[in-house]
């Protein structure tokens, strides 16, 4: 306390750092730094123990609500070092997400385009029938599915016929296309920890008006994360087999559709990111349905580029369709 002239008492005056900063303004502006280093060195993230810089990377989009809460608190404080610390994240989250943001820029492929969807429609989907009812009114060109079990099956092939003419099945992947498909092939890109059955990969060579494409759909073992982090490793290693696989692909067009399980910024797809182009607008979070936090339902391509990503309305499943147009070169 300090004695005022008057003989009156009054509060000791906050403690103020450099500059006149308070202590907590400071403490922003150093957090805003640190997520500022995150985001732009995510990769330098160690992955053990338990493949944290994997977990990080599959979030790495929601560090700006991190930032936008920053800024809340630095404007609280009125910190003037806060605010210009804020900048870096800010300008960093914009390098990497903000082309996301923009809207779908047009196309200038000369028509040689294929509108593409992927959908994980669940083995557990109520209504086969409806989803679909609601995959076929897309009216696109290739619509790939994941977890086709019975009985539901034979809803798909029998609603998706009549204007998909085409169509290859292997284990619980297919395709579905209004052009011939050729080569159709079951893929092998089971784990070795997996000795059950499984038959989760396809490639067929699509012949569009505009040439020979060879499609992938793909369905990545799923992650967990628990009190050890993110239990990855199966996911990764299916990954690389399939990263394998087309690279070697002799057909130069390539669309791999998919749910890969993870994110395009997560490391553990990096076999397929590092040769596959991934799309240039939109989020589009795909799961889980109740409260989309991430996009692991994927849309790459080579000799493609993949636009505009978006989710369709919900269907049976627990996660959300998605579709793209992918402008061939």
């Amino acid at each position: 306390m300090v004695e005022r002239a008057d003989g009156g008492v009054t509060r000791a005056a906050r403690w103020r750092g450099p500059g006149g900063e308070g202590r907590r303004g400071w403490v922003v502006a150093g957090l805003a730094v640190l997520v500022a280093g995150v985001l732009a060195f995510h990769r330098a993230v160690p992955n053990s123990p338990g493949r944290v810089g994997s977990l990080l990377e599959s979030f790495l989009p929601w560090a700006g609500v991190v930032v936008a809460l920053l800024l809340v608190a630095a404007l609280v404080r009125r910190s003037g070092a806060a605010l210009v610390a804020l900048l870096l994240p800010v300008a960093v989250w914009v390098q990497g997400f903000g082309g996301l943001l923009l809207p779908e820029a047009e196309a200038d492929s000369g028509g040689r385009e294929l509108v593409v969807v992927q959908h994980n429609v669940s083995d557990e989907n109520p209504d086969p029938t409806g989803t679909a009812r609601a995959l076929a009114a897309t009216g696109a060109d290739l619509i790939a599915l994941e977890e086709l079990v019975m009985p539901g099956l034979p809803a798909y092939e029998n609603v998706l016929g009549a204007d998909y003419p085409y169509h290859a099945v292997h284990g619980t992947v297919g395709l579905w296309s209004k052009y011939p498909l050729g080569e159709a092939q079951l893929v092998d890109i089971k784990p070795r920890g997996i000795t059950e059955g499984w038959s989760r990969g396809l490639r067929a060579v699509v012949r569009t008006p505009y040439g020979e494409v060879a499609a992938y759909v793909a369905h990545l073992p799923s992650v967990r994360v628990g009190p050890g982090g993110l239990a990855s490793s199966r996911r990764d290693e299916s990954a690389r087999l399939l990263g394998d696989l087309i690279r070697a692909e002799e057909v130069e067009t390539v669309i791999l559709l998919g749910d890969l399980n993870g994110t395009v910024d997560d490391r553990g797809l990096a076999p397929l990111t590092s040769q596959l182009n991934v799309p240039e607008r939109g989020f589009a979070f795909s799961f889980p349905t109740a409260l989309p936090v991430a996009r692991i339902d994927q849309v790459m391509a080579r000799s493609a580029t993949v636009g505009h990503i978006r989710t369709l309305p919900a269907t049976g499943s627990d996660h959300l369709p998605v579709t793209a147009r992918v402008a061939l070169d």
